[in-house]
């Protein structure tokens, strides 16, 4: 009698795919790791804005988790995880609030743009599990982080210039104070 082999799990799991979850991965990893860097950033003493590092330790735990959840769905569809070194974030110190978060604006854009490119791929060859999955998982909350990331920067900016306009008229006050009745 002969046995029929296993059944492979993998199964409509392109090859471009699995490479192309593989990076996903890889940015994911590489965006928690700057996330929290920068929450370390804020938590410092020299900076001390404790919401301004939770915000950023949630976010890396959320992009820790998009990794986590890609690692689940490619040993789930057949594919191998092949994680390459993880990049050290670029800048460890920042010279604003604003600076940090126009950073993580660029990462957020940056990994929504690969989950748009995964999409793309997974529709093109005709993975619906793998397009489903991004839809689902991904996609909605990279945009609404990308929205929240945007108005944060917004705020700073109004904050920043009502600072510069108060700033203004207090050096103006206290430094040409009464010259006009000269």
């Amino acid at each position: 009698i002969m046995i029929p082999p296993l059944p492979c799990v993998r199964q409509n799991y392109h090859p471009h795919c699995e490479a192309a979850i593989n990076y996903q991965i890889n940015l994911e990893l590489y965006a928690s790791s700057l996330y929290l860097s920068m929450a370390s950033y804020f938590d410092s003493h020299e900076v001390a804005l404790k919401h301004f590092s939770q915000f950023f330790l949630r976010k890396s735990s959320q992009e820790w988790k998009h990794a986590e959840r890609l690692m689940w769905l490619q040993n789930q569809r057949g594919g191998l995880h092949n994680q390459r070194d993880i990049r050290r974030p670029y800048l460890s110190h920042w010279n604003s609030s604003l600076g940090v978060m126009k950073c993580a604006l660029h990462v957020a854009i940056s990994v929504n743009q690969s989950l748009l490119d995964l999409h793309e791929l997974a529709t093109e060859k005709k993975d619906t599990h793998l397009y489903a999955s991004l839809d689902r998982h991904y996609l909605r909350e990279q945009v609404k982080s990308i929205r929240d990331l945007q108005d944060l920067i917004s705020s700073l900016r109004k904050w920043r210039s009502l600072e510069a306009r108060l700033t203004d008229d207090l050096c103006a006050k206290r430094t040409l104070g009464d010259s006009d009745k000269k």
